[in-house]
């Protein structure tokens, strides 16, 4: 098995399960529990108009949108600590690139927040939060001299990024199309591609010129 058959597994078992939680409450939404629907009622309208309760699936959308802008940023502000420990240039150069790359994908995510009506806000992401605790122990705090074993270090710690932020957006493109948000899906799934595709080539430079170095 490849490395991108890897990811692309993980990716999409990671929309496969959510898309299964999320089927039958995007066909009969759960909504929270209220004595009774809320009316408001809007001058000259004439009529009472019935406000529904906000479907718990959508908030559950959006959450996961908020945490994934938190890893975002997260992980960038890693990337820049990292990027200078970096001996080979191309790993150094595909380091810098992606940071634009995930700048890009919080852009992303900033509009589909907007898009639901909700406040533009991050919510903090403990899980991005210890593995960039441990990439930094590893690359910079605790790392070994510079060389091929420390660059070696790096793309092991940036996949472990990458892949959260894989099965992360995996997880809200298949909650998007769950709940018939097909352009918010079509935009997710080509971050994962993204992110897939920057997971390949590090394993091609890994696999080609790092790796072999380190074990000299």
């Amino acid at each position: 098995m490849t490395a991108a058959q890897s990811v692309d597994e993980v990716a999409g078992a990671a929309r496969r399960a959510a898309l299964a939680l999320f089927v039958d409450s995007a066909a009969a939404p759960l909504v929270r529990v209220h004595a009774r629907p809320r009316a408001r009622a809007f001058p000259g309208a004439g009529a009472l108009v019935i406000a529904r309760p906000r479907p718990v699936c959508v908030e559950l959308y959006v959450d996961e949108l908020k945490d994934l802008w938190s890893a975002n940023d997260q992980m960038v502000r890693a990337l820049k600590k990292i990027q200078s420990q970096a001996t080979n240039p191309k790993l150094a150069k595909m380091l810098k690139s992606a940071q634009s790359g995930i700048a890009e994908h919080t852009t992303l995510l900033k509009s589909l927040i907007e898009g639901q009506d909700e406040t533009v806000k991050k919510e903090h992401c403990k899980g991005m939060e210890g593995l960039v605790t441990e990439a930094i122990k590893h690359t910079v705090d605790e790392a070994p001299e510079k060389g091929p074993v420390l660059d070696a270090s790096i793309i092991a710690q940036y996949q472990r990024m990458t892949h959260y932020g894989i099965t992360g957006f995996g997880t809200v493109s298949a909650f998007a199309k769950a709940l018939g948000l097909e352009e918010d899906q079509s935009k997710l799934s080509a971050a994962v591609d993204d992110m897939a595709e920057s997971d390949e080539l590090m394993t091609e430079l890994a696999e080609s010129a790092v790796n072999p170095a380190g074990v000299r």
